[in-house]
């Protein structure tokens, strides 16, 4: 047979099993063993998983995966490390869909798919979820307390997808149900119309469940739970200065000094943390540059920290009322043997720029040893009504987005936006020199209603001329941040887009050509002009209700973070482990050594097999035929699975 029909029939098969057994299939799970998470120290995973990516996957995919792996690293304590031989790893393929095993079948080679429309971090988190031992939020023994199944409406068939399962045979690990959990499927999942399937018995939340921006709180708790993590991989430190310690932060003797202020008479008057939620109840730091000399200064220094070696990314929201010339310096104290009492090393500096509100800064470190991160401000020359003002700080041992893009009064934008018209981001240049620029769909009446889109653009710029063209695998991500205080419990919405050289069109040519080759010009208010390329992204990015929800809008702004990378990388394979080759090596010469014998004897093993094969195809395609198990309105996949 085929490789492609054996590994149909290998699916197949192994679903009819599980499904004979228990009659627990789920859409997107190939191995029913239990609800919510999985029981048993057997299905667990070491907490670095190796992993494989297979030559199947699209390019955009390998990059949406990798920025997926990140976001474990920073919420929990599970890693992923490339397979270098380890008995058990997940091997990731571009499937007819997405899905996913349960827990670690012990099996050696574990497959899991992120096929088409599966390239959205929300998803792979999802599927990663169901291999490390999680089932479906609305497949919880109490689902009922908290949901109304509307079993009139579900496409025949499917019924199965919205049973419940006993406790014992699952565990929710104590976590209440989670109406916001990425494990859930959407209020009209398996419809036989466009009525909902499951309406919450908590009315506010029926336009919450079937979320796929990522982790909710609940789902970062319960994987923390399941593994025993007490802290994650690449999380250092977050702190919003609501407590009296100030996050055991520490300042130089000294009459100038950082406050601990609920408000400031110039500015600010209310912290970032609670802003919109409870006023005047949060706290912020606070330098004031208009009550010192000129020359004077304070610095602000954070306790010990242990980043893991390699890049770091520092960020905070500064409200700078000061003057021009007061200077903020982002530094860092250093220690090792060497230089015992630290060494100092200027990060950056800060002055002027936007003034009076709150704006987020990403600074890029790379600290080896333990460290203190230092905020010294600095007074200026010139007279000052103000200062400095520092809250929700976070460090990551993670790369820092290239741009920020702030999109001011977005409320008011929605709702006088007319139909059809796109607002731009300024340009931005990317660490190889490609410029490029996003653009978002606001309005309340465009289409499709009741949703925000969004496209990434290349644009012409000043390095046009030395670049290669059409641009080649270059990976944009457009994230909306979930303005919370501490990244870890942020549910940022991202989109992913790659430009593929290749892509061509018969009516406009190479997508991702040279902007200068278009008559997209565009003529900005000083008169000069550029050229946009062509958009790709989506028109569905974001629903107008989950944009109201959490903190995507503070103080009426929306922040997106910006990035552009060169993935070309992933075009090479995987590296496989020498010792898999060398097992493949020694079973082919093993099987070019048979005897005589040995091969009649295997032709004839071969003859039984393919009877069993045929007979099992047959009893396998009757028994499957009646359903289509799927999580996704596509049809293609193997008759057991659904996507998420």
């Amino acid at each position: 047979m085929s490789s492609n029909v054996t590994e149909a029939f290998l699916m197949q098969t192994h679903y009819f099993f599980a499904e004979a057994e228990l009659d627990l299939l789920e859409g997107d799970i190939e191995m029913p063993l239990g609800r919510n998470s999985i029981i048993g120290d057997s299905f667990r995973w070491p907490t670095t998983i190796p992993y494989y990516l297979e030559d199947s996957l699209e390019m955009n995919a390998k990059g949406v995966i990798l920025k997926a792996f990140d976001q474990y690293r920073l919420k929990t304590c599970i890693d992923f490390t490339p397979w270098n031989g380890e008995k058990n790893y997940i091997s990731v393929y571009k499937g007819s869909g997405c899905y996913s095993s349960v827990g670690n079948q012990q099996e050696g080679e574990q497959r899991l798919s992120i096929g088409k429309n599966c390239d959205k971090i929300g998803k792979v988190e999802h599927e990663f979820l169901h291999a490390l031992g999680f089932w479906h939020e609305q497949s919880r023994a109490d689902r009922d307390d908290y949901v109304n199944i509307m079993w009139d409406r579900i496409e025949p068939g499917e019924e199965y997808n919205f049973n419940t399962y006993d406790d014992k045979i699952s565990s929710a690990l104590g976590i209440p149900y989670d109406y916001g959990s990425v494990m859930h499927y959407s209020k009209t999942s398996f419809s036989n119309g466009s009525e909902p399937t499951m309406v919450t018995k908590n009315s506010s939340f029926m336009d919450v469940i079937g979320q796929r921006m990522g982790f909710s709180a609940s789902d970062r708790t319960k994987l923390n739970r399941l593994y025993n993590c007490t802290e994650s991989s690449t999380f250092v430190d977050s702190c919003d200065f609501e407590q009296e310690n100030i996050c055991g932060m520490i300042q130089e003797p000294g009459n100038a000094k950082w406050e601990q202020r609920r408000s400031v008479s110039g500015g600010p008057q209310h912290d970032f943390t609670a802003m919109g939620q409870w006023e005047g109840k949060g706290f912020f730091m606070h330098f004031s540059t208009a009550s010192t000399e000129p020359g004077h200064q304070a610095s602000l220094e954070s306790r010990w920290l242990y980043p893991k070696p390699g890049a770091q990314c520092l960020q905070f929201f500064l409200h700078n009322t000061g003057a021009a010339d007061d200077v903020l310096n982002i530094w860092v104290r250093e220690y090792d043997k060497a230089t015992p009492s630290g060494k100092l090393s200027l990060f950056k500096s800060i002055s002027g720029g936007v003034m009076g509100s709150w704006e987020l800064h990403n600074v890029d470190l790379s600290v080896t040893e333990k460290a203190r991160v230092v905020f010294q401000a600095v007074r200026g020359k010139s007279p000052s009504s103000g200062g400095f003002s520092l809250d929700d700080i976070n460090l990551s041992s993670t790369k820092c987005p290239q741009h920020v893009w702030r999109i001011r009064n977005i409320t008011s934008l929605m709702a006088s936006t007319p139909a059809g018209e796109k607002l731009y981001s300024p340009r931005f240049l990317s660490p190889a020199g490609y410029s490029f620029q996003v653009c978002v769909n606001l309005g309340g009446t465009s289409y499709p209603q009741g949703y925000m889109g969004i496209y990434f653009h290349l644009t012409s710029g000043p390095n046009d001329h030395n670049l290669k063209w059409p641009c080649p695998w270059q990976q944009a991500t457009m994230a909306l941040i979930d303005q919370h205080s501490d990244i870890r419990e942020q549910m940022n919405m991202h989109r992913m887009v790659t430009t593929d050289p290749d892509e061509f069109s018969y009516y406009t040519g190479y997508r991702w050509d040279d902007p200068r080759k278009y008559d997209w010009k565009v003529t900005q208010s000083d008169g000069s002009f550029y050229y946009r390329g062509r958009g790709l992204g989506s028109s569905k990015f974001i629903k107008h209700s989950r944009l109201r929800s959490r903190q995507f809008i503070k103080g009426d702004d929306a922040i997106f973070l910006l990035s552009l990378d060169d993935i070309s990388d992933l075009l090479q394979p995987q590296p496989r482990p020498r010792s898999a080759d060398y097992a493949e090596a020694n079973a082919m010469k093993a099987g070019d050594q048979d005897t005589p014998q040995a091969a009649a004897s295997n032709h004839m093993v071969i003859v039984v097999v393919a009877m069993c094969v045929s007979a099992a195809i047959f009893v396998v395609s009757k028994l499957l035929l009646g359903k289509a198990w799927r999580e996704n309105p596509t049809k293609d996949l193997p008759s057991v699975l659904i996507s998420a």
